[in-house]
């Protein structure tokens, strides 16, 4: 009889455990729901979500500018953006908890016990680590891909589905439905917009000027193309993005590349293992790039990772860049103040 017992118990057990996989961990199979469009397809989330983790400075900036670092169990991929995002968003970046420093394995998510995860692809999501949307909702955790990252119909590499301000837009208002913060989702958005209309309304150059977009480099140059967050930073601060004609998101293209695009002035993405500093000395080193007329005239600027990246700084570095685009001369004077300076290494 004792061991009939033991079995039982054994048993159910083990139907509890194989019933926990099929929803998000933490929560009840009574928890609310709710549908947002994520990478234009319908997308079930808890309502709200407890338990978020979120890859990437960029996606965490989305969830502090709502005001739900509440909601926040672990990040990852944070480290070389700490101290512009506790410029922007005060001492609470100390509080989160680091689930990974760099990019975390499927592991590390699950470890801990999210119902929600907030990455991207290339940010985070990818096939070689195991860790996609399709996976996670598997075992009843709900993903939420960063739209800048959504990948484009075809089954090719190339990312990005909308233009970016459009993107970013969509982000913090799903994030806002998702974590229950939908006034403050409101209130960031019209503050983007408001920011945004006062770019566009000051005065223009007859022909904008032309900015290249650096992130790292070695036999090809990491940048970025139409879709990407660069994009809309560069057009709203009076530029032209030099790859405006690409498109996708973040991308590789050939040195002969740069050369032919004779930018104005070079924007660089703070970002490891290279620095400002060795970025600057590779293009004043590459013989035919370092006759630019951006190289010889040090027309360089360079800010964190997290304003490049689809978020709610990129108006920030918008209002930054245009500064910058003003005092080289490229661009008429206006009244733009920038509400931080991120600048680094400058």
């Amino acid at each position: 009889m004792r061991r009939r017992i033991q079995l039982l118990i054994s048993l159910t057990a083990v139907t509890l455990l194989a019933s926990c996989g099929t929803r998000a961990p933490g929560t009840s199979q009574g928890t609310a729901s709710v549908t947002v469009t994520n990478c234009g397809s319908p997308a079930e989330f808890p309502a709200p979500a407890q338990r978020l983790f979120i890859n990437d400075s960029n996606m965490i900036s989305m969830v502090l500018a709502l005001g739900a670092e509440q909601r926040i169990a672990a990040v990852s991929s944070m480290q070389q953006d700490v101290d512009a995002l506790r410029r922007h968003y005060g001492p609470v970046v100390d509080e989160l908890r680091i689930g990974a420093p760099e990019k975390p394995s499927r592991e590390t998510v699950l470890a801990q016990r999210p119902d929600v995860v907030v990455a991207g692809w290339n940010y985070g999501y990818s096939e070689a680590n195991q860790l996609t949307p399709d996976g996670l909702r598997k075992l009843g955790i709900a993903p939420y891909v960063l739209t800048e990252s959504c990948r484009q119909p075809g089954g090719g590499s190339a990312r990005g589905i909308v233009e970016p301000w459009r993107a970013l837009h969509e982000d913090l208002t799903n994030l806002g439905t998702i974590t229950g913060h939908t006034t403050q989702a409101e209130q960031v958005t019209a503050d983007l917009r408001t920011r945004l209309d006062a770019l566009r309304a000051a005065p223009q150059a007859p022909e904008p000027p032309t900015i290249f977009v650096f992130d790292s480099a070695g036999d090809t140059v990491f940048s970025s193309g139409n879709l990407g967050g660069p994009q809309a930073i560069v057009d709203a601060a009076g530029g032209r993005n030099a790859l405006d004609d690409v498109r996708d998101t973040w991308t590789k293209v050939s040195w002969e590349r740069v050369a032919a695009s004779d930018p104005d002035a070079f924007v660089f993405v703070d970002y490891p293992p290279q620095s400002f500093q060795e970025k600057v000395a590779m293009l004043k080193a590459r013989p035919g790039i370092n006759r630019l007329r951006a190289i010889t005239e040090e027309r360089f600027v360079n800010l964190p990772y997290a304003l490049w990246t689809s978020g709610p700084l990129n108006i920030d570095a918008a209002e930054q860049v245009r500064e910058e685009l003003e005092r080289w001369g490229l661009v008429p004077p206006s009244s733009i103040t920038p509400r931080f300076d991120d600048r680094v290494g400058a």
